[in-house]
Formats: structure tokens, sequence, C-alpha cells
């Protein structure tokens, strides 16, 4: 696993755990978490939501349910903008190749620009070697 990828599971992964346990008794809004996270983290989030709502709505029949943005290569962030050119989005337990590029508001809230590619479906022998699981 290369370096920022692995570092890029751990900062996702803690920085969940850091919103759990700075949550207060009363559950914070979204975007109050949201802005406990790193900029490039929650441009990721935000983008990633995204990625997955647009493929839900212009492709009839999918319903994604999880997005890996470094599936095949890691995604770059520069500024507000994320290309994530080697993603995978799953939907009935078969995953997708996917790219995107998307642009958010300079606090990483609210998308400005969003584009994709939906590829091909990916073959189970593959999952593994790219963070992709099933259901």
């Amino acid at each position: 696993m290369a370096p920022s990828t692995a570092a890029r599971i751990a900062g996702l992964a803690l920085g969940g755990l850091t919103l759990f346990l700075h949550a207060p008794a009363q559950a914070r809004s979204e975007n109050e978490q949201m802005m406990l996270l790193e900029p490039s983290e929650r441009i990721e989030q935000r983008c990633n939501a995204r990625a997955m709502g647009e493929v839900g709505r212009t492709n009839k029949g999918m319903k994604p349910d999880e997005l890996v943005a470094y599936a095949y290569r890691d995604p770059v962030v520069k500024g507000w903008r994320i290309k994530a050119p080697g993603a995978a989005v799953r939907s009935g337990n078969i995953w997708y190749h996917l790219s995107y590029e998307c642009e958010t508001e300079h606090d990483g809230l609210d998308v400005k620009t969003f584009s994709y590619k939906l590829g091909a479906a990916i073959p189970t022998s593959e999952w593994s070697g790219h963070y992709l699981v099933g259901q």
C-alpha cells in the first residue's frame, strides 16, 4: 500500500473518530461536523457525496452506496479542487470505475462545479487489491 494511501485511510478513519470524540451530548449539524475535518478531507467528502448523488440521479437503476476516491489512483487536491481519476463507486454490490472533477466554495462545504465519467463494472477479482468490498 502506498504511504499516501495508507495515510489517507488512517486520516479519514481518525477524522471520523475525532468527530465522535468531540461531539457534544446533542449532535452537531452536518456542516459543523464537516468543519472539524482538514480542508482536503472536507473537499473529498463533499465531492464524493456529490458524485454518488449525481451517479444515482443520472443513471437509471443505480443506487450508489459507497465510493472510494483512491481505488485506482490517488486523488489530487489543489486549493478547493479535487480530481479523482481512479475512483470507484458501488451500486447493487457491483463496483464501477469512476472519474470526477469537483470544486467547492472556499469553506469546502458547497460544491460549485462537478463533472464525472462513469466507467465499466470492475471484476470481483480486482476488488481486494483496490480497497473495494461487497455489501
